[in-house]
Parts: C-alpha cells; structure tokens; sequence
C-alpha cells in the first residue's frame, strides 16, 4: 500500500513550517535515515530524514510552500513492488495549490500532480511556447473570473501577469503554475469590480498595489524581504514577553581581573587538549552557579504555580543567519570548564548552519546574553519566557576602580540582570547579582 510522507512536527510548539527545499525527486529510490528535506520551523531549519524505504511516487507540496500544517501530505511514497504511477495518484484529497474557498470542489485531479510518469516525460508548460494537444481546454471562465489556482494567483500578482492572455492545463482549463512559466510579464489587468447583490452598482474593492523603490511614500528606496519563520516567532514571542511579563533590571560592575587570570593558566594547562576557553565559558558557570547558591532565582512563572529547578540549564544567546537563537548547556553548574567550552562551541557551530535539534534549544532555567565582543558596555535583555530572569553582559574595560581602600585601574565589566517580577522579588534579584559578582571576582569557586 502507497505510503504517504506527511509534513512532521519537528517540535512540540511547532504546527506549521515551510518546506524550504526538496533533496529528493519524483522517480528517486529512498531508505530509511535518508535526507529528504529542509524544513523551517518556528525556530530553525531542519533536515526531515525517510522512515520507510522506497520510490518518491509524487511530490505533492512544492518547495518554497509556507504554512504548510503538520500532518499534511506533502509526497507518496511506493513500496517496494508497488506501481509507482498508481502510488502517484493514491494520494488523499487534501489542501493542495488549487483548493481555496471558490473552488472546493475542483480539486486538482492526478494528472495535474507530479508523477514519476510526468517527471521522465513531460516537459515544463509555457503559455506561448507549449504546444498543447487540440483537446486541451481553453481557460475556464465563471462570468468575468478566469479560474486560477491561489498559487498561479499569487505568483501571476507578484510577476504582473496577466491571466486573461495565459491558457489553463489544469481540469477544465484551470490555470496552474505550470502555465505560468515562460508567460510575458508585466502589469497584470486589475480584476473586475464585483456587482453589488441588488445589482445597484460595483461594489468597492480598494487594492494597493505593491511598492516599488520608486513609488516609496517617504521618498527613500527599498526593498521588501518576506520574514522567515523564525523572525515572526522571535518577533512574537519578545513582544508578549515585554507585553506580558513584568521586567526590572538590576546592574552591578564586576572587576574581570582575577578571571582573566585563570583563564590564562586553564588554557596554558589545556593547550594539550586543543581546548581554549573563552571568557563567556566562564561566565555560563558563574551564572549557573549563582543559581544554585540562589536557588529562588532559578523558577519559572507558571501561571497559578512556580517551577522551582534542582539544576542549572543556561540559554546561551546565539546571533545565527536566521535570527537569535538559544542553544542550550544543561546542567552547566556541574559540568567541568572544558566540557563546557567544548558543547557551547558545538551548539553555536550548529545554531548558525541551522542544525540545532528541539532538545538543543526548547528549555533552560535561565538566559545568558553576551554582547561584550561587540564593545558593548551594557545592555538590558528581554527575559525569554517561561523563564524568569536573563543576565546580560557586556564588554570589559579598563575602568577607575577602587580595591582595598585604593583608586586603581581595573578591567571592569557591567552585568545586567533582567527578572520577572512575578516570580522573583528585588531582593532576591539583588542575591543573585551579588552571587554572580562574587563568583567572577573569585573565580576558584568555578573550578572546585
């Protein structure tokens, strides 16, 4: 029996993504563990690998497609044995490119999906170089509207053309994107303005049309980029994060010396090991130390309850390609230095390829953020719920600073905590600032 390949959930949040790109064919053998393609999540793009083996029969969502529902299915898979042409057309009536609220009944028939029939011997359809057979259809009219799937309307809108001048291969002359290509582009014909229901008039349909640099309203030319899901997502969750969870920021300066000192021995000792440690592998472990020493620190507001954690799990903040992302260092109040040092420079390799896997990512106790590499002084984070608190940090400097009673210069770094009032009090804040600050002015604390 036809397998069909649905569009998975490859997060627990996730319920729809957008099938970035194909890795395999129609006609193309598969085995299990099999790359078959990217996927974008609400949080990262990530390979979707074959369960079963056998032949792609058809392809039925194309690359590119956004929103596409978990459980949806987006190809046909036939067994070893199994007709691969009748594989192709096992596929169940479903959301496709030509369902929309008009048409529900003129679903796209079989022959309008990509077989491995069609892939070996069809060629690409062209509205002014195809030939097609004399029993071809001409495009199907219902009054004044040329019957068009949403996405032949959709591109023909973005590529000015004009529907009325390309011929429909679809059932009974529907127009799909196939037709498109090859058409002569330019400005499409505005649609005809209904007639109101009492036949009175036409109805009003006001329609903007896309900006271009030229027709800028402020005079200053662009360019328009469609957001990725990942940067809807980032934008969403920071604004009901702001919207939602009552911030205050605590700041503290930190004297960076004594850490930059044994940082210097640890390498020295760890050269062997090809293993470098960097100023913020430290600061992971201040940080999750800190929690477990202030263990109200280390909560999760939860509505009606709070989330009390028995170990430290810091969200380190990662800038990748697609937008900011946290991959996570679990336990990182018992793990070594080097261990450390070794996983976070991992998982932000794997968070700027896209790579980073759900478990990578979905959790933490708390938030690192680090924009000191940047000459940043200070900064104030938005907490990532449901967590409560976030520490940012920025650069060291050398700074006025007064030890034992004396005015000297030191390398001094500001860290900003941001917490959720909700679940962590001022004081309790304070606590955890003061445990962070005491745990980089001393840092032997780090290494026992």
């Amino acid at each position: 029996m036809p397998t069909p390949i649905k569009m998975p959930a490859l997060s627990p949040t996730m319920e729809e993504g957008t099938l970035a790109k194909w890795l395999v064919g129609v006609g193309d053998k598969v085995e299990a563990g099999d790359i078959m393609a990217e996927i974008e999540t609400d949080k990262a793009t990530m390979e979707f690998e074959a369960v079963d083996e056998g032949t792609i029969a058809s392809i039925e969502v194309d690359e590119g497609t956004e929103g596409v529902a978990v459980g949806t299915v987006i190809a046909m898979l036939a067994g070893e044995g199994e007709d691969v042409e009748e594989a192709a057309n096992a596929a169940p009536s479903g959301e496709s490119e030509d369902s929309d609220d008009e048409g529900k009944g003129d679903r796209q028939a079989p022959s309008d999906r990509t077989t491995a029939k069609d892939a070996k011997d069809a060629k690409p359809a062209s509205a002014k170089t195809q030939e097609l057979p004399q029993s071809a259809p001409a495009p199907k009219v219902d009054g004044d509207r040329i019957i068009a799937s949403p996405l032949a309307k959709r591109i023909a809108e973005q590529e000015g053309i004009d529907l009325a001048d390309v011929t429909g291969s679809g059932p009974n002359g529907r127009i799909v994107k196939a037709d498109l290509e090859g058409a002569k582009k330019g400005e499409a014909k505005p649609a005809k303005a209904a007639t109101k229901p009492d036949g009175t008039g036409e109805m009003e349909q006001p329609r903007t049309p896309a900006k271009t640099p030229a027709e800028s309203e402020y005079g200053a030319p662009y360019e328009e980029e469609k957001l990725s899901n990942v940067r809807k997502v980032i934008a969403r969750r920071l604004t009901e994060s702001k919207q939602q969870v009552p911030h205050y920021y605590l700041s503290i300066d930190i004297r960076l010396d004594p850490l930059l000192d044994l940082r210097k021995q640890l390498n020295a000792g760890l050269e062997a090991d090809g293993v470098k440690l960097s100023v913020n592998d430290l600061l992971i472990k201040a940080l999750a130390r800190a929690l477990m020493r202030v263990p109200d620190c280390n909560v999760s507001y939860q509505g009606d309850t709070l989330h009390r954690y028995s170990r430290a799990d810091v969200s380190v903040a990662v800038a990748a390609p697609s937008g900011l992302i946290t991959p996570i260092i679990t336990e990182a109040d018992s793990k070594g230095l080097a261990k450390i040092s070794t996983q976070m420079k991992e998982l932000a390799g794997k968070a700027r390829d896209g790579k980073l896997q759900p478990h990578e990512y979905q959790g933490g106790t708390a938030s690192l953020s680090n924009l000191g590499m940047f000459g940043i002084k200070q900064f104030d984070a938005v907490i990532n719920p449901p967590q409560a608190m976030i520490m940012a940090v920025g650069a060291g400097e050398q700074r006025p600073y007064v030890a034992d009673g004396a005015l000297a210069v030191a390398t001094v770094m500001t860290a900003s905590g941001s917490f959720d009032h909700r679940a962590i009090d001022g004081a309790t804040g304070a606590q955890l600032m003061e445990a962070f600050k005491s745990l980089v002015e001393n840092p032997m604390g780090l290494v026992v």
